[in-house]
């Protein structure tokens, strides 16, 4: 008699132990990889965010953005309900937001995005993420969805599978600290 399939571990449990490897890592910057580099050009809109709670550190990939002559945006959150939305970022000074974020003032001119760095939780190497759980960033997918949606983990957030709800859209590639993954 075959012996089925373990069932999958439900999303709270997984992000708890992701967010727990996540902590263990000794390192939190994933560096710009050449294919990130070499698609930037002046005058694109890259939104990325300012790490919370142990997540990948984007930094030296804004940097790269900027060398380049990118517009920056972060994403500005009001709640779990509200979709987000991306505001101009010049480099300056942060508003405390709601879950411990640091975000553009509400006055800051909201832009559409060309490339979404993402925070993950959780990926494979399908393109597959796992999130937060509020679907911010799923909502942000759908509404822009000619932007370039690059995933920012450390390589101990990747699993071997993910199972993706009816509106999750997956990620064109992931940037961790080893590598550059393409599905």
């Amino acid at each position: 008699m075959a012996v089925p399939p373990p069932a999958p571990t439900p999303k709270p449990a997984l992000r708890r132990a992701l967010r727990a490897a996540r902590a263990a890592c000794p390192t939190r910057a994933v560096p710009p990889p050449s294919p990130f580099v070499s698609r930037l050009r002046p005058g694109l809109i890259v939104a990325s965010y300012h790490p919370v709670g142990g997540e990948a550190d984007p930094a030296a990939l804004v940097a790269a953005a900027r060398d380049a002559g990118c517009a920056m945006a972060l994403p500005h959150v009001i709640d779990r309900e509200t979709p987000l939305r991306f505001l101009q970022w010049d480099g300056g000074a942060l508003s405390a937001g709601p879950f411990g974020l640091s975000q553009p003032a509400s006055i800051a001119q909201e832009v559409p995005p060309d490339i979404i760095l993402t925070p993950l939780v959780g990926f494979d190497r399908r393109g597959n993420r796992l999130g937060q759980g509020a679907g911010h960033y799923d909502r942000a997918f759908a509404a822009y969805p000619a932007a370039w949606r690059i995933g920012i983990a450390l390589s101990v957030q990747e699993v071997e599978a993910l199972t993706p709800d009816p509106w999750d859209v997956p990620l064109h590639a992931v940037a961790t600290e080893k590598e550059w993954i393409v599905p």
